[in-house]
């Protein structure tokens, strides 16, 4: 009997032509029934696309894909389905106002009449939740639940619509310690039930645990198949990215000294009425940086916001370098040197459409070095555009390639570039290295640590623990839109530690969370 999935000669070219991106050159691959495999690989290596084509997203330029021996003519997520293929979002596909129950049923809801049947989709919810061991709680808004309840939420959306093939994109990006432990426990229970599990993911630590093989590509070639057991966290990563990448930042002591950003009794309400920040106050220095930790959901997103005038808090103060910043434009905190690495890149960090020069030049075009009276130095903007490709490694065609057709990895080195070289006081670096490779994210830190080692102040919002322990000299824990806890120093910390302030067990005292202000 042939392969579960069988995947043969894959291809896929966009902008065909002088211009033209091979994202799949050829890819070869079989996934056996009930396998727990990962596809890893470096930003561009095609392990997005190639999943995004076994989802129906994409249409493949040439190659087949057959499941359970049967050749899949047409490509949409809808066909995916009908195949047995569910896929679950790095970014959650719910929507907060609804129930878990209602969001379980959307698009297939049971009906009383014109009507959905509330009863049928929580008995539905209960039913499925039960079978698989899922536990969620079928009347909750998704708004008021945890994130780990809603990754839950997600892959039974998945089952009660027939998926015997799981497809996981970075599944863990958001979790704790606790309930990334409690994950696999349920993707081992679905494995023993037969069902077929692919983990993408950049936690090589995760993928050693979990998996039982993985394929590792590299432009948009399959670098081999391996059983898991086999191989190293290193012989991994030199696979992905053609060197031996440090997977340890190494770091001096951080000597701050005056303060940066004070923001003193800061609170905001959401238009749901929850408060998502309640009197926070903390100080960043100087030769520092801050981490911010906690699970998604707890204020850190609204917090970032805030601070670059995204939000208007609804009590307290914000200064930098003594100077207030609420209410003031983008283009203004800009000018006080505030750099924003926003948590969404797509969203916030780019114009898709616009070249990676124009993106590179977004912030400073004004500036007199690049005109010439009332018209563009051309041949200094050309300059500045390849400098800073060459300096963050960009990979890329040219200073004219559209920048929405790089790899997630490289539209990050983009955004950093354009971010780290405007001469900051002060960088926001949310979520810096999400969804993103080993090669590009050890780029990255190591930037972050230099840029703070010569007198910037940082403050860093990540929800991968491993990262923001790792590079934070000093780090808060935020739980319910508060400052649950304060560590000046954290090399002596611990994930279960970490895990039981995020999730809300323990609370610091009043007079132990002061010492983040340095007044």
């Amino acid at each position: 009997m042939g392969a579960l999935i069988h995947i043969e000669n894959m291809k896929k070219i966009y902008n065909p032509g002088e211009n033209e991106v091979r994202a799949l050159d050829g890819i070869d691959l079989d996934i056996e029934k009930g396998d727990l495999v990962a596809i890893v690989g470096h930003s561009g290596s095609g392990k997005s696309t190639l999943m995004n084509i076994l989802y129906g997203i994409h249409t493949p330029t040439g190659g087949s894909v057959s499941i359970r021996g049967e050749e899949v003519s047409r490509f949409s997520p809808r066909n995916a389905i009908d195949h047995g293929v569910g896929m679950v979002h790095q970014h959650f596909m719910l929507v907060p106002s609804l129930t878990v129950a209602e969001n379980m049923v959307l698009g297939m809801a049971p009906r009383k009449g014109l009507f959905i049947d509330h009863a049928k989709a929580v008995a539905i919810t209960k039913e499925y939740a039960e079978k698989y061991n899922l536990h969620v709680e079928p009347e909750a808004k998704v708004m008021d639940i945890p994130v780990g309840m809603k990754q839950k939420v997600e892959i039974l959306k998945a089952l009660v619509r027939g998926a015997k093939i799981l497809i996981l994109d970075e599944p863990t990006a958001v979790l704790t310690t606790q309930e990334t432990v409690e994950l696999f426990k349920e993707l081992r229970n679905l494995k023993e039930q037969g069902y077929t599990i692919v983990f993408i993911s950049h936690k090589l630590n995760e993928i050693m645990e979990i998996t039982d093989r993985l394929t590792i590509m590299r432009g948009g070639r399959s670098m081999g198949v391996y059983n898991t057991c086999d191989v190293t966290k290193e012989e991994i990563s030199r696979l992905m990215v053609g060197r031996d990448v440090i997977l340890n930042v190494q770091k001096d002591k951080a000597q701050p000294t005056d303060v940066v950003l004070r923001v003193r009794d800061v609170e905001y309400v959401n238009e749901w009425h929850k408060k998502m920040l309640d009197k926070i106050s903390f100080d960043v220095r100087r030769g520092e940086i801050l981490g911010i930790a906690g699970v998604e959901g707890n204020g850190q997103k609204e917090l970032v916001d805030m601070l670059f005038g995204f939000l208007t808090p609804n009590a307290g103060s914000v200064t930098v370098q003594e100077e207030n910043i609420l209410g003031l434009p983008q283009q203004k905190l800009r000018s006080k040197g505030i750099s924003l690495v926003p948590e969404d890149r797509m969203l916030y960090g780019i114009a898709a459409s616009a070249s990676i020069e124009e993106n590179l030049i977004s912030d400073r075009s004004a500036e007199k070095r690049l005109n010439h009276g009332p018209l563009f130095n051309m041949k200094a903007i050309h300059e500045e555009a390849d400098r800073l490709i060459e300096d963050y490694t960009v990979l890329c065609k040219s200073r004219k390639q559209q920048v929405g057709m790089l790899s997630g990895g490289n539209i990050q080195k983009v955004v950093v570039a354009r971010e780290f070289s405007g001469d900051p006081v002060l960088i926001l670096a949310d979520q810096p290295t999400r969804g993103i490779d080993v090669g590009a994210t050890e780029f990255i830190r190591k930037k972050l640590v230099e840029l703070s080692r010569s007198g910037i102040a940082v403050l860093l919002i990540s929800a991968d623990l491993a990262e923001v322990m790792e590079l934070s000299d000093s780090l808060i824990v935020m739980h319910g839109g508060k400052i649950a806890a304060y560590f000046e120093d954290t090399s002596t910390l611990t994930d279960d530690v970490m895990g039981e302030y995020m999730l809300g067990l323990k609370h610091q005292s009043d007079e132990e969370i002061r010492r983040v202000c340095h007044d």
